[in-house]
């Protein structure tokens, strides 16, 4: 309980924190499957949650990449994850890290360097940097 009354959890991130305490794998899914039950688990919780949390950082596919690797399933992933306001996100990334115009071709590659690696589509972070007002071309 004191594992869930910090942060939402996903079952297979639960289970894998609590395997080593627990006596059997029977014991454990039994006490998965009640914890789920009580509605104190939920998978779509911790997706929205995390999906949430990433967002102000991260673009749709490094939150994608990131629920898979927490065990959860892949129409939750859907769910949590929507390219709605990619745009928003990758210009308000680009607009925290750099304060001023990219003036070079280099300099405009790196920003979407920058912007690829933080899980942005290439249509984002074109119409991004094109919004930025950016003097070079690409």
């Amino acid at each position: 309980m004191r594992l869930l009354a910090r942060r939402e959890h996903s079952r297979a991130e639960l289970a894998r924190k609590l395997a080593p305490h627990a006596g059997s794998a029977q014991a454990l899914e039994t006490l998965l499957d009640s914890l789920i039950e009580k509605r104190q688990l939920s998978d779509e919780r911790y997706a929205s949650e995390r999906a949430r949390w990433l967002a102000r950082k991260y673009g749709p596919a490094r939150i994608r990449r990131d629920l898979r690797a927490k065990g959860v399933a892949e129409e939750l992933v859907a769910l949590a994850c929507s390219d709605d306001d990619e745009l928003e996100q990758a210009s308000l990334a680009l607009r925290k890290k750099y304060r001023t115009k990219a003036m070079t071709r280099e300099e405009r590659a790196r920003r979407a360097r920058f912007l690829q690696g933080r899980g942005f589509s290439y249509e984002a972070i074109r119409r991004a940097l094109d919004l930025s007002g950016d003097d070079a071309s690409l």
